[in-house]
């Protein structure tokens, strides 16, 4: 995808773009958008609404978030957080609903991530993964378990 395009054509304008955002938000800062978009569509299936070479906006079903590299975050405080081969996002689970982890798990591991733990049933009723992304974010694709038989 071209810079500052999408699947419909141009971008809306960075200002009408942070004007349109309400509710709950997440940026997640990384060291190569292009990387991290890469990652995101092949292992847990995310689309790109828009990229360019220092921010994108992902979708999965109906949430958006944004990734925007360091490059573009030139004067904010988290920079002094991520240097020297910091892991980012040292206690954050970025969960992904309906996204099956045995599948994610399988795709992560042919392009050379890290599961950090294998799919598994989970007492709270779902299945999951915890897999980490080029930056160390960790991300958990989990379905619902399927139900007991009552006997």
């Amino acid at each position: 995808m071209a810079d500052n395009e999408t699947k419909g054509g141009a971008f809306m304008p960075a200002d009408a773009f942070g004007r349109s955002l309400t509710g709950f938000g997440v940026n997640i800062l990384v060291s190569d958008v292009a990387a991290s978009l890469s990652f995101l569509h092949e292992v847990l299936l995310v689309e790109a609404v828009h990229a360019e070479a220092d921010f994108a906006v992902c979708r999965y079903q109906d949430h958006l978030w944004m990734l925007h590299s360091d490059a573009s975050y030139h004067s904010n405080p988290l920079l002094a957080l991520t240097g020297d081969g910091a892991i980012r996002g040292a206690g954050l689970e970025l969960r992904l609903y309906g996204v099956d982890p045995d599948a994610a798990a399988a795709r992560a591991e042919a392009a050379g991530f890290t599961v950090l733990q294998a799919p598994a049933d989970k007492p709270h009723g779902l299945r999951e993964a915890y897999i980490a992304g080029p930056d160390g974010f960790v991300w958990v694709p989990s379905v619902h378990k399927q139900a007991k038989a009552q006997p």
